[in-house]
């Protein structure tokens, strides 16, 4: 066979592929396979949105959608090659009467083309003016916040304006594990009732969106507008650096500030987070630079124009992971007109029960520089926001009314957290939470997160009210309600002075149980959900927490908040809390009180069924 003849036959066959290999996935979507790991897509029809078919245990395809030629954006999707474990939208509507192309690159290790054509992706391609959001997940909470679809980790940017609470969080709208980090955003007039908003920041050619902060800039100091929200956060794509955009809607849509970036360093720096420092009439800014363990303090005029002033950290509390999401800001301390401060320090690893976890600092800022209360043997001591193991991110909303300090958490641990037995989304959010500070028998100035008090509002019926009665080695049992799967608060005030210990037990019908035990002799209370339902998908999950009480009368008050997948377990007014996922089988249907070494006192038990929000 001659040069020429080769290169005719050599042709055929190119065309010969390419005819068999250009396949219409559904009416309006082409399917052209380039290669083994290249396809396009051609959008040539009608549609709000592109569904694409995820299958979680692939690895990231990247698509890069191209309108009328030019370059829009990049996602990155686990295409299903197998089998569709769910799917999500591609929203179509902003490019109406446009050119809509998607270029595919996939490793899905396929030998040849005729392989790859047969992924399932290809095949379940759709358009569609609809896309179903209808709760479809066993796990998801009756009363906290969730997206609706897809991965979400840190809570960020949250503020409050004109009556309504924002909060943005790190979503991945593509998928239900960590991608394609974008501001996902939900308002709320009452931290309850959710309602779900688009995208409000995406990424753009300085990276992804990462964590930050907003506030309203009611004097202009940045220019955009008397009022406008002005959001600051980290750009991540190779590095790490800090950018701004605002908005003049209330935070639904932003404007990306063309000067960015308006912060860079050399080394990795995250999750800015800011304030108005009244005191010194200039914005203050931490900032976490996170491998360093440590915090960054910076100060600007106008939230453009940002001054290095110190450093608190390197070598002080817990050092174990990277130290991210920080927060800042005063409390009075109970009871007194004190008032200090409080450095947050989100940690991961390095939690006291494995992972991520809160650690927070006490001490003093002067607009510069922040130091930390020492004990009495003149260290800095570590403390704890939450002894459970699914509490992680905490920051506050800014411009909280009636000088409150509200918080919230990420609900999960970066141990499993894209494991959990859900797949329509992944993770939730702690209940809303209000800071305060208390003195400690041990002269320690310590920090409480008690419910905040709107959560009295999804009370429905009170099922069980007992006053003044003991319980020993014979078990005092009481049913949990029924409707709503189960969901409740319980309040519990123990007198435990007759007894060693006391355990509360919260079980179902299938024996799987959390078991709360209080020690009356080192003044702890522990929280072992080794057999709470579903562990068993990672070694990680099966764990006891343990917290102390900060008493030391022996007695101890609990409220329990218990949703389809979660415990908050707030003692004595906050000032201690475990935050523990939990994923039974069955809905838990009873509460059981014994002790050993004596009796304990039920003083006043309640529990109250959860309204159908």
């Amino acid at each position: 066979m001659n040069g020429i003849t080769k290169c005719l036959t050599s042709l055929m066959m190119l065309s010969t592929i390419a005819a068999a290999s250009t396949v219409s996935a559904s009416d309006g979507v082409e399917v052209n396979h380039l290669g083994v790991n290249n396809t396009i897509v051609r959008i040539n029809g009608d549609g709000k949105y592109l569904m694409l078919p995820v299958q979680e245990s692939n690895d990231d395809a990247r698509i890069v959608v191209l309108v009328d030629g030019n370059i829009d954006r990049t996602v990155n999707v686990r295409l299903a090659k197998s089998k569709v474990d769910y799917f999500v939208p591609l929203d179509l509507t902003s490019y109406n009467g446009h050119d809509v192309l998607l270029n595919v690159i996939t490793t899905q290790n396929r030998s040849n083309i005729r392989e790859a054509k047969d992924d399932a992706c290809w095949k379940n391609l759709s358009l569609t003016d609809t896309f179903d959001i209808s709760n479809r997940e066993k796990y998801r909470p009756a009363y906290h916040h969730t997206p609706l679809y897809g991965w979400m980790n840190d809570p960020n940017g949250m503020f409050y304006k004109d009556g309504v609470w924002h909060l943005y969080y790190q979503w991945n709208p593509y998928g239900s594990k960590w991608q394609n980090m974008t501001w996902g955003h939900s308002s709320s007039t009452d931290l309850v009732n959710w309602n779900h908003h688009p995208a409000a920041i995406e990424a753009n050619g300085l990276g992804a969106v990462f964590s930050g902060s907003s506030v309203v800039d009611t004097e202009n100091t940045a220019g955009f507008g008397k009022n406008a929200v002005v959001a600051l956060y980290t750009s991540a794509d190779l590095s790490q650096i800090q950018s701004i955009a605002h908005s003049v809607d209330h935070g639904h849509t932003f404007e990306i500030y063309p000067g960015n970036p308006v912060i860079t360093l050399e080394s990795e720096a995250r999750d800015p987070n800011m304030f108005w420092d009244t005191a010194n009439n200039r914005w203050v800014l931490s900032l976490a630079h996170a491998l360093d363990h440590e915090m960054l303090f910076f100060t600007s005029p106008d939230l453009k124009n940002w001054t290095l002033q110190s450093a608190f950290g390197k070598g002080k509390g817990a050092q174990d992971g990277v130290w991210e999401c920080p927060d800042l800001f005063k409390l009075k301390v109970d009871g007194t007109d004190e008032e200090k401060w409080v450095l947050v320090c989100n940690i991961n690893p390095g939690g006291p029960f494995g992972g991520s976890a809160t650690q927070y600092f006490v001490g003093d800022f002067d607009g510069t520089t922040f130091k930390a209360d020492t004990d009495a043997d003149g260290n800095i001591p570590t403390k704890w926001m939450d002894y459970g193991k699914d509490h992680y991110a905490t920051v506050s909303w800014s411009g909280a009314p009636d000088n409150r300090r509200t918080l919230i958490g990420w609900m999960s641990n970066w141990q499993y957290a894209a494991e959990v037995p859900t797949l329509q989304y992944r993770s939730a959010n702690t209940l809303p939470r209000e800071a305060g500070l208390f003195k400690n028998a041990d002269g320690q100035i310590y920090m409480s997160s008690a419910p905040s008090p709107e959560l009295v509002n999804i009370r429905d019926k009170e099922i069980v009210k007992v006053n003044n009665k003991s319980a020993g080695r014979k078990k005092r049992v009481f049913s949990l309600p029924v409707s709503n799967d189960g969901v409740c608060e319980i309040l519990l005030d123990l007198d435990c002075r007759r007894a060693d210990s006391v355990d509360i037990r919260i079980a179902n019908n299938a024996d799987e149980s959390v078991t709360l035990r209080y020690n009356s002799s080192d003044h702890t209370l522990s929280f072992d959900r080794r057999h709470s339902g579903i562990v068993d998908f990672s070694q990680d999950f099966p764990a006891v927490t343990v917290a102390p009480t900060f008493e030391n009368d022996k007695k101890i008050s609990l409220r329990i908040f218990i949703d389809k997948s979660s415990m908050e377990v707030f003692g004595n007014n906050g000032k201690f809390v475990m935050t523990n996922l939990v994923f039974p089988t069955m809905p838990y249907s009873t509460l059981s009180i014994s002790a050993t070494g004596g009796s304990a006192k039920i003083e006043n038990l309640k529990i109250y069924s959860i309204k159908e929000l």
